[in-house]
């Protein structure tokens, strides 16, 4: 497919009807509507632009973007107008719009969901429902509802049955209406700010009329006469010269200053202030890899690069003078990360080599920070993205490079609608401004290792740590027999006496342990009864921080039973383990350490990764105990000891990635250890010792692992050998459910080859979430050329079933068949 040049410009002509995509998520709304365009904004809109419309019967209006213009319409039926224009200027650009029309088909998406997603939640619009008096009304209940109004806010949820009754009896006479608001929750931060109004010798003038004890007067007016055409944030002012905003308005009053509002972007930084860094000197293999890349940049190739380096091979400052070319040659860098834990550091070294040319985007940031990072992206006052998977759709310009750091990371993969992979859509936007994509990581994806390896990527490979020293030296602890005099049930003797070898040195320990809470489940030792989630089926987690029980698909809590529900017995126990409780088991093992916990319930709060991290960066702490966000990317010099607790975690789960994410997981926490002077050993407590994946992290060895792992898929038949598709129905009954996956197996078998396989269908591994029942079946397939267009008729034709709870999704390359 060829691509329009980005730097392609829309011509603005007038027209008289515009295509508008509406805010309604159906497979029927995925084709634009025509709109007439009023006079009055025939020469104005847009492609791109946001507009309100009315949609349906009545007078429903939501919100639209604007996707076609035309001057003809062949139709019969008299057409809506637009009601309503929200931009100024297109929020999508060209190369957005097609991305969108991409984005649809390779996901299986509606249109709506594709546009909206590249825009902050800001600008998505909020809906709001009025009740509007057009006559008179007697009833008490609503003379009292509407307490002398003509319009009131109309939420049925808070009214009685007996005032919706009286109000539809008064829809239908014409006496009422509901009326539909769209608002653009799209909103600038304003502050005030100030300058002198008078002229130097005006403010000498008045210091001379002051009171001798009006110090804090003549003091601001001596400030003003040196700063006299400066202007200033008035926040700024009175934080740093100690005067108060009363001050302010007094001088202003009388005449000293003017008082005005302007706009102020957002600060979402939770960072110190930063030194600037300045390029490091490349070791031979830093150097290859990034002119090779620098080649593609200069001569505007479309290339895609697999960076494989091992833990601590300085792929970051690899990444930093790829950008720091790009910018050279005036075109600007997008760089992805998989966690938000990893951008505090991350984000430090982007901030310390490029300043203010750096935006951040990343879920942890306000609705308001977004908003304004997002603008500050598209008017081209940064140069430089950094953020996790949704930051791959920035409304950056010029794109000269994209980089994904720990490209096989699973957080890459969108789980909601659209199901987008970010390694698909930076290569399709790679295509479109004719850019390399750099995918870096220790141990790549399976897929990405193997396309280097038939030189579909570029194969750029780092082998050596950046210190020159070895990788750290890896230990296996058996716990089938350490387990049986562990000081712990969590903790084997060998890992407490290397824990306490490093505190006595003064060096730092990381634990990993791949589960938050204090304990698995809790379960009656008379009767055996495990307490479940009443919505899902899956067993509770005990929290000891709130003493409760929750539930991690759906949110159910509940407080700790003192009885079992079954046999009322006080038997009731904890079983498993978790982040909480073995904090507590370090504390007793270690009553000196200084522990600190990072897992999703530390880091609800914003700034929490920061705030850990940089704590345990200033050795305020000596232990970091934390969940899958602490294995990657971290690096801190005096970390020389790092321990894995349960590397049998994801083994057992019945996914045909298990073993890779295993080998991936434990080979990237032990690469945060030893990672400056000082040596680094890992210590890995396992009960499968001899399991391949085990063995190879042992020795960090990702070639051979690789070629075990690729003959394992190849026997299964299992990605990157077969392309998948996973076809869900959800429903409120189980029955529901199964018949309609069985009714599509059934469909599906006519439009493919004798070559594909069907897995299923089969209830998913949790059949129950959220009082929804799920049936699923997999195909893997390698061409088939008819199974794209049933895909989208299946689509189309499940949208009637969903006004009875039944629900289809389909998920192209799914990173688990759980």
């Amino acid at each position: 497919m060829k691509l329009k040049n980005c730097s392609e410009k829309r011509k603005v002509k007038i027209s008289r009807y515009a295509e508008v995509i509406v805010d309604v998520p159906a497979m029927q709304t995925n084709h634009p509507f025509t709109y007439q365009i009023p006079e009055k904004f025939q020469d104005f809109l847009q492609i791109g632009m946001r507009v309100v419309v009315e949609f349906g019967n009545g007078n429903r209006k939501i919100q639209g973007f604007v996707t076609g213009l035309t001057d003809e319409y062949s139709g019969e039926h008299q057409l809506k107008s637009v009601i309503d224009v929200l931009d100024l200027n297109p929020v999508l650009s060209d190369e957005a719009m097609a991305m969108a029309d991409w984005l649809t088909q390779r996901t299986f998406a509606f249109k709506i969901r594709c546009l909206q997603v590249m825009l902050p939640n800001a600008m998505r619009a909020s809906y709001r429902k009025t009740l509007k008096l057009t006559g008179k009304i007697t009833d008490s209940d609503l003379i009292t509802l509407f307490d002398h109004q003509s319009e009131v806010e109309f939420n049925p949820r808070k009214l009685t049955s007996s005032q919706l009754n009286q109000i539809e009896k008064l829809r239908k006479a014409n006496q009422v209406e509901i009326v539909y608001h769209v608002d653009d929750r799209a909103k600038s931060k304003l502050v005030w700010a100030f300058k002198a109004q008078m002229t130097v010798e005006e403010l000498q003038t008045a210091k001379k009329t002051l009171r001798k004890n009006a110090a804090k007067r003549k003091r601001l007016l001596d400030f003003l006469i040196t700063n006299h055409e400066q202007e200033f944030v008035q926040s700024d002012v009175t934080r740093e010269n100690n005067f108060t905003a009363s001050d302010l308005k007094t001088a202003a009053q009388k005449g000293w200053i003017t008082r005005y509002q302007i706009e102020k972007y957002r600060n979402p930084y939770q960072i110190d202030k930063v030194q600037p860094s300045t390029p490091k000197k490349l070791t031979a293999e830093q150097a290859q890899a990034t002119n090779a890349v620098d080649q593609a940049i200069d001569e505007d190739q479309a290339a895609t690069f697999l960076l494989e380096g091992v833990t601590g091979s300085g792929k970051t400052e690899v990444y930093l003078q790829i950008i720091q070319h790009a910018l050279a040659q005036g075109k600007s860098a997008l760089m992805l990360v998989p966690e938000i834990s990893l951008t505090p550091q991350i984000v430090r070294q982007f901030k310390a080599r490029f300043g203010d040319q750096v935006a951040l985007l990343h879920s942890a940031l306000s609705d308001g920070e977004r908003y304004d990072e997002w603008r500050r992206i598209e008017k081209g006052d940064a140069q430089v993205v950094v953020g996790a998977r949704s930051a791959i759709f920035a409304p950056i310009k010029n794109l000269g490079v994209i980089i994904m750091d720990e490209e096989h990371e699973t957080s890459y993969k969108q789980e909601d609608m659209p199901r987008y992979h970010a390694r698909d859509v930076a290569q399709w936007r790679g295509q479109y401004h004719h850019c390399p994509v750099v995918l870096g990581s220790a141990t790549p994806s399976l897929e990405s290792r193997a396309r280097a390896q038939k030189g579909v990527y570029q194969w750029l490979r780092l082998t050596k740590r950046i210190n020159g020293k070895d990788l750290p030296h890896v230990q296996l602890v058996d716990m089938r027999q350490a387990g049986r005099y562990a000081p712990t049930t969590d903790i084997s003797q060998e890992l407490a006496t290397e824990i306490q070898k490093k505190l006595a040195l003064n060096e730092q320990v990381v634990l990993m342990l791949n589960r938050r809470g204090y304990s698995s489940f809790l379960m009656c030792r008379e009767c055996g009864e495990v307490i479940k989630c009443p919505n899902c089926d899956i067993s509770l987690t005990y929290h000891k921080d709130t003493n409760s029980l929750k539930c991690h698909y759906c949110g159910h809590e509940e407080p700790v039973p003192q009885v079992c529900p079954n046999c009322h017995s006080k038997a009731v126990r904890y079983f498993g383990t978790g982040t909480q409780r073995v904090e507590k088991e370090l504390t007793e093992l270690f009553p000196t350490a200084r522990v600190l916990r990072m897992d999703v319930d530390t880091t609800r709060r914003k700034g929490a990764h920061e705030r850990i991290l940089d704590e345990f960066g200033k050795h305020h702490a000596d232990i970091l105990l934390g969940t899958q966000m602490i294995a990657k990317g971290l690096d801190f010099p005096n970390v020389t000891l790092v321990g894995v607790l349960n590397a049998d975690t994801s083994l057992g789960l019945p996914d045909f990635r298990a073993s890779e994410r295993t080998f991936q997981l434990l080979t990237q926490v032990s690469g945060r250890a030893g990672r400056a002077e000082k040596e680094g050993n890992v210590l890995i407590q396992t009960y499968n010792p001899d399991h391949y994946a085990i063995q190879y992290a042992q020795r960090q060895d990702y070639e051979h692992f690789f070629g075990k792992e690729m003959q394992v898929r190849h026997q299964g038949g299992y990605p990157p050998y077969y392309y998948t598709i996973q076809i869900t129905a959800s429903a409120r009954t189980e029955a529901d459910a199964a018949q309609k996956m069985f009714q599509i197996r059934g469909e599906i078998v006519n439009y493919l080859s004798q070559n594909a396989v069907i897995l299923g269908p089969t209830p998913q591994s949790i059949m129950r979430i959220n009082n929804r029942y799920y049936y699923q079946l997999v195909i893997k397939y390698k061409n088939e050329p008819q199974l794209e267009n049933y895909l989208q008729n299946l689509l189309l034709t499940s949208q009637k079933e969903e006004r009875n709870g039944l629900q289809i999704v389909i998920d192209r390359d799914p990173m688990n068949f759980i």
